[in-house]
């Protein structure tokens, strides 16, 4: 790299953000933080702001303005306020990355305004893929634009693919750490707490992806990204459970060979990737040894008892518009399970229920989506009201 890349990370005070800008301090002479978003948290925003002085800081909570704008006062960083000057921001001529950390279906539309303006996308938010695959990856390539996928297990096949051809793909193999309830009975899981689903065993994420990992919505989600990011058809996409997460993907050619990508669980490996692809930056992380390793397991994901990987693979299959209900229901679900109103199997319920009730739409609109986003989430919370609680809190 010859230029200094300016970045804009969206979601910077989330898990994926506060990482992204972990690698760019490791690197000054690499990347810059241009520009950095927040939905709520101002108290971080405004100390990241003043630890990395971009040159635009936008905070989407209007009623938070006021105080970013005044703390930052005294330096020269220009300060924004809603999602629509997020949608502005990420245009801006000076930016060469944008790196999408937003949590849901927020970022759709900043990615989308991103590809339009040809800036590279590096893609931590998948539900922009799971919602609006067609548009995007279409927009993409009107635009010439590179999606560079953040996710550990689309950034193993990534780099896997690396000097081969798409059309030699026989089968993406995307791995499960299975969660905290891996081998748990239904039984079990009527009862989880929210203090129980946010203990993952091997990654440190935010509320909302942890939920998702433990339900496996998450594994879901990624095999519909994985779709769209690699064209391949459902059938070519298989998940599997390997507690260890150590490998983070594999891919099977149509000679039966098999690439896997490997290392430690850290996330800043794959943000560090997809920043400086195609050069691999030196780091100082902690190295992967088989000796500390001897035994990597794999088994299948059970089906039955964690129904939205298979709400997802259905989802996939039925295309059009039924990926965008399925996110839109879990949305509000996770929501709705974090602050103790519905029941970790009840999650799976609501979703379904959605699914089987929301107006298909085999060739869906942009406007259809932002149609099927809203009464999804209308329909998924009245859910919520109506079914009795079976959970114990805390």
């Amino acid at each position: 790299m010859n230029k200094i890349k300016n970045i804009a990370v969206l979601g910077s005070t989330g898990s994926i953000g506060t990482q992204t800008l972990e690698v760019i301090s490791e690197n000054p002479g690499l990347f810059r933080a241009y520009a950095i978003t927040a939905q709520n948290s101002a108290d971080l925003l405004i100390e990241q702001a003043l630890q990395f002085n971009p040159a635009h800081v936008v905070i989407c909570n209007e009623e938070k303005y006021q105080q970013v704008k005044q703390t930052l006062a005294h330096t020269s960083i220009q300060v924004h306020c809603g999602a629509e000057a997020i949608k502005e921001i990420v245009t801006h001529p000076e930016i060469d990355t944008v790196l999408t950390a937003m949590v849901g279906f927020a970022g759709l539309e900043p990615t989308i305004e991103a590809i339009k303006a040809g800036k590279e996308i590096a893609l931590a938010n998948k539900e922009t893929l799971v919602v609006a695959g067609d548009l995007i990856t279409d927009l993409a390539r009107k635009h010439h634009v590179s999606i560079l996928p953040v996710d550990s297990e689309h950034s193993a096949i990534f780099q896997c693919l690396v000097g081969e051809q798409y059309d030699e793909i026989e089968k993406l193999i995307l791995t499960a750490s299975g969660g905290p309830f891996r081998g748990k009975t239904a039984d079990v899981l009527t009862n989880v707490t929210r203090k129980e689903a946010l203990k993952h065993p091997n990654w440190v994420m935010g509320a909302k992806i942890t939920i998702d990992s433990a339900t496996l919505m998450n594994k879901g989600l990624e095999v519909i990204e994985a779709k769209w990011l690699f064209n391949v058809n459902v059938d070519q996409i298989e998940v599997i459970v390997h507690p260890q997460s150590i490998v983070h993907s594999l891919v099977q050619f149509r000679d039966g060979s098999l690439k896997a990508q490997m290392g430690l669980p850290d996330m800043k490996l794959p943000i560090q990737y997809a920043l400086g692809h195609p050069q691999r930056i030196a780091n100082n992380y902690k190295r992967f040894s088989f000796l500390d390793y001897p035994s990597l397991s794999f088994e299948q994901p059970d089906l039955k008892t964690f129904r939205n990987l298979a709400l997802c693979f259905d989802a996939l299959k039925q295309g059009g518009n039924m990926p965008c209900i399925v996110n839109a229901a879990n949305e509000v679900a996770v929501a709705g399970f974090l602050k103790d109103e519905t029941g970790f199997l009840q999650m799976s319920d609501i979703i379904e229920t959605c699914m089987t009730k929301m107006p298909y739409i085999a060739a869906p609109t942009m406007q259809d989506y932002l149609n099927t986003d809203k009464e999804t989430r209308i329909l998924a919370q009245n859910l919520i009201k109506q079914m009795p609680l079976k959970a114990v809190t805390i």
